[in-house]
């Protein structure tokens, strides 16, 4: 197997188990390699950690259930993968500089705001709409004269 095609099924696994709780142990384990060395290759190849991904995922994943419900902030946490309201709160505003309920009140009051509005307000907070396409464009472009070999196979 090659890095970066272990990158990409680490990828589509972490897409396939967003909404459930993701350990590097678990992952480790899934592909039978050190999770140290597994962080490593990720960063790499991403230039951003396991994570961080995560992370960013949940959290845009999760902007369009405060726009578009009105489901309570928790319910929208647990269903984004989160175990509790205190961390999804604080990597929300970690990661967008604004707690969920303003984003929410942002999103409600400019309700007449479009849904193009929306995608240029949102990639102009941190710009996690461009990972999620640099990652796209990864997973979609991976050619096998492009492929490096993992180090323990040189």
């Amino acid at each position: 197997m090659y890095s970066n095609e272990l990158v990409v099924k680490m990828l589509n696994y972490i897409d396939d188990n967003l909404y459930k709780r993701i350990t590097m142990d678990e992952i480790s384990s899934i592909f039978y390699f050190n999770k140290d060395y597994l962080m490593r290759i990720f960063k790499k190849e991403l230039d951003i950690t396991i994570m961080d991904y995560i992370n960013k995922r949940r959290i845009y994943n999760s902007l369009d259930l405060l726009k578009n419900t009105d489901d309570l902030v928790i319910k929208i946490a647990l269903n984004s993968g989160y175990s509790s309201l205190e961390y999804y709160s604080e990597t929300f505003t970690k990661i967008l500089g604004v707690s969920p309920l303003t984003y929410r009140k942002f999103t409600k009051v400019n309700s007449q705001i479009s849904d193009e509005e929306l995608d240029i307000i949102r990639t102009r907070l941190p710009d996690i709409s461009s990972l999620l396409k640099r990652i796209d464009i990864y997973k979609n472009n991976i050619k096998r004269s492009e492929v490096k070999k993992l180090g323990l196979f040189k």
